[in-house]
């Protein structure tokens, strides 16, 4: 596992601020990855069986947080954040999260991408691969091909298009009737704001529920609350 030039190019040799931690159950393999990630970019690199063990100090460190790569080998996503439980919410605010070790025909990028996740690396990747996506990584960028980002990227223009447009099928008047009662404001208080009566009020809240789908004032100010 010698280093080669295009390594040596990229400068990588400069993450020697930095943290690796891969993590997984394989742990020769991983402890193998780790010598080769420090010779090649001269980061600290610490092999672990799971993410509780990376200590509080390093989870802090918020100016240099660490780059954590996940083994995905035999799982999807779904199931490896399930096993972190509660610690994944730290883990993802505080540090950089790369997958390896994954299987492309089970398609976990999109959902990764959107839970924060920066980089993906594959089953079959040649080892000079991992040195340059992590230094992308480092540098604030995100480390998977075109197609991923743009169909993410799409989506997620989509659900907010589809939101705006659910937000739209109220009327200005009805928009503010239900931000006042999602305020608390009873009907009647609502009458007296807009000097309007209160059989009025409330048929402007029957036609609210009607085009927002609920059946109560609780269910319509969750809907308010997503999409006003």
């Amino acid at each position: 596992m010698g280093s080669n030039d295009s390594s040596k190019d990229m400068g990588l040799r400069e993450l020697t601020d930095r943290v690796i931690y891969i993590i997984g159950p394989q742990g020769l393999q991983n402890e193998l990855m780790a010598s080769f990630l420090h010779q090649e970019t001269g980061a600290r690199c610490i092999a672990r069986k799971n993410a509780r063990r990376i200590p509080l100090g390093d989870t802090r460190n918020i100016a240099n947080p660490a780059l954590i790569l996940l083994d995905c080998q035999e799982k999807n996503l779904e199931n490896y954040l399930s096993e972190l439980e509660t610690d994944v919410k730290t883990i993802l605010k505080n540090h950089l999260i790369a997958l390896f070790n994954i299987n492309r025909r089970h398609g976990i990028e999109e959902t990764a991408l959107k839970k924060g996740v920066r980089g993906f690396f594959y089953e079959h990747d040649p080892l000079h691969v991992f040195p340059k996506g992590i230094a992308v990584i480092f540098n604030g960028q995100l480390w998977a091909s075109r197609r991923i980002l743009s169909k993410t990227i799409l989506d997620i223009q989509h659900k907010d298009i589809v939101t705006k447009k659910e937000a739209q099928i109220l009327t200005p008047r009805e928009a503010e009737i239900l931000s006042m009662a999602a305020g608390g404001a009873t009907n009647e208080q609502i009458a007296d704001e807009l000097f309007i009566s209160a059989n009025t009020v409330r048929t402007h809240i029957y036609n609210i529920f009607k085009k927002i789908n609920v059946p109560n004032r609780l269910q319509a100010s969750l809907w308010a609350a997503k999409n006003l």
